[in-house]
Formats: structure tokens, sequence, C-alpha cells
């Protein structure tokens, strides 16, 4: 999910497709650092190095970003599981900025091209790409899971992949603004944290949980949907590839790693449709459609999930 070029003069529907070396630089800043704070972040928590504050921008952060990228970027914008009025649509591509992934056009091109080719040649993350030996496996793990946006080169072509938004000028122009929106995502916390705690300590301590740790853990989390839950999971449904429903991280993803469905149903709005899956997100875009914020929600189908599991190996 690396971030794209787009020079501040371009065309609403211009984006250009290959990042330069300050894109994919700031890709691994993105990702390594926070990941790096995730170990003495778990040592500071022991010792006190952390107040309510701190949970509170973590919580929330972590909430909008995560809502931004499965409600938003994959849900709304890559499968069109629901539309939504225009002021909805631009909070969602914002809050799927601020997770750090990339713009909404180069995130959901690379998306598209997953599911077009998922779990075969030509996908840009799949952990079977070298084989189905246990080191090929390994390997192939690793890429799917944060390889392949360090310095994986099967990236997805938007004016291929997403020419539909590339041709709307409010997704065109929030793709410009990534460099400016990961700005706000980065220093946000700190600065509330400062003003809340009145001191530099509370801009410290908020800059450590509301940005590092959220992101790191958001991060990994996301990756994780690409790597785990196509490695492992129950598979309930029938699909065309090794995705697999994965429990334990249904509630961090918000409902994202109820995979096997998705896979089998991707325009559904819904991922957790059996009792008991908890999905978050499914749950959030059902308040935007009570608020008429959102319509044309494609719910599941009750005949169609009985054919899907039917079909099941």
């Amino acid at each position: 999910m690396a971030t794209a070029a787009v020079p501040d003069n371009a065309a609403p529907g211009e984006f250009q497709a290959v990042g330069g070396r300050l894109e994919r630089g700031l890709i691994w800043v993105f990702i390594v650092v926070p990941t790096l704070a995730l170990v003495p972040g778990m040592f500071f928590a022991w010792g006190g190095w952390i107040g309510w504050h701190d949970i509170v921008l973590l919580v929330v952060f972590y909430v909008i970003t995560t809502t931004g990228i499965g409600a938003g970027y994959h849900r709304c914008l890559t499968h069109g599981a629901f539309k939504t009025k225009r002021g909805l649509k631009i909070a969602l591509a914002i809050a799927g900025s601020l997770a750090l992934e990339g713009p909404a056009i180069r995130w959901v091109a690379d998306h598209r091209k997953h599911h077009k080719f998922s779990d075969r040649e030509g996908d840009p993350h799949s952990p079977w790409r070298y084989g189905t030996s246990a080191w090929a496996v390994t390997k192939g793990f690793i890429f799917a899971h944060a390889g392949w946006v360090l310095w994986g080169s099967d990236r997805a072509d938007p004016k291929h992949y997403a020419p539909d938004l590339l041709r709307d000028r409010d997704l065109a122009a929030i793709s410009r603004q990534f460099r400016s929106l990961a700005a706000v995502s980065l220093l946000a916390p700190a600065i509330i944290g400062g003003l809340w705690d009145r001191s530099w300590h509370g801009a410290a301590t908020g800059f450590f949980w509301g940005t590092l740790v959220r992101v790191a853990l958001m991060h990994h989390v996301t990756f994780s949907i690409n790597s785990i839950c196509h490695v492992t999971g129950k598979k309930p449904f029938d699909a065309r590839d090794r995705s697999g429903n994965v429990w334990w991280l249904a509630i961090l993803s918000q409902g994202e790693s109820w995979h096997n469905l998705h896979h089998a149903d991707p325009t559904c709005a819904r991922h957790g449709v059996l009792k008991g899956q908890i999905d978050v997100n499914a749950w959030i875009i059902r308040r935007f459609e009570q608020l008429g914020w959102a319509y044309d929600v494609r719910w599941p189908d009750q005949d169609r999930l009985e054919r899907k599991r039917a079909a099941a190996p």
C-alpha cells in the first residue's frame, strides 16, 4: 500500500501510478518506526508511562483509521458495497488516509488487482507466490504481510484498476494531499495530548501511544488480513482462493478478518454473516444507512449465502 507521487498541479483526474524514492522511503518509515515502538511500548505501559488520556487517544485514532480503511477504502471505494453522500465519502477517504497505508486511489487499485488474481500469479501479495513447501510459504508469508509494500514491484496501475476513482474530483484531491494528511495523522495525537495534559510530557506520551503504537497495531492488523487470512482459517463458503476466517482478529480488524465470506461475495457490506461473527464495520455502515448518509447497501442475500455455503469443499 505504498504512496504514489501526484504533482500538486495535477488535474483532478490525474494520478501518477509509480511512487518516487521519497514515497517509498516514507512507507519504510511509516511501517518500521511504529513497529519498533511496540516493544518499548509494552515496557513503558508496565512501568506506568501511560495515562487514561493516552488510552483515549490510542483508541479513538485507532477506530477512526480502522473504519477509514475497512468501511471506507475497502468496502465502499474498492467494492462498492454501499454508496454514500458526498460528505461521508470525503470523511471516509480522509480517515483512510490517516491510517498511513497510502492514498485512496493507490490502495483501491492494489486491492482490486488482488481480488482479480487472488492467490494466483499477478496477486500483489499472495503468501503462496513462492510455492507450497514450508520454506516457500514462510517467504511468501513475510512478503504478503509487509514485504510487498516495502520492496514489492508488482503494483496495480490506477488507470487500469481504479479509473472511476480517478474521475472523482474529491478522491483525486484527497489522494494528492496524502502527505499533508499523513502529517496530521502523525502530529495530531501529540498536539491533542499536550494541550489536554498541558505539558510536554502529555505531548510525548500522546505521540507514543496515539501515533506510534496506534499506527503499528493498525498496520499489522491490516497486513494480517493479507498474510494470516490467506494461510489459515475456516472456509465455510466457496471462494476461488485460500481465504479463511480468523476469529481472533475480528475485533481488532473490525470484522475484516471474516475473510472467507468476503472473497466468496466481495461486494457484500457485511463480512461476518454467521452466528457469533462480530463485524463492527458492518454495524457502522448500518448506522450510516439509518442516518441517511449511506444508501444502496448490499446486505447479505440469504439464498446466495446458502449456495456459496453448499458449494464449499
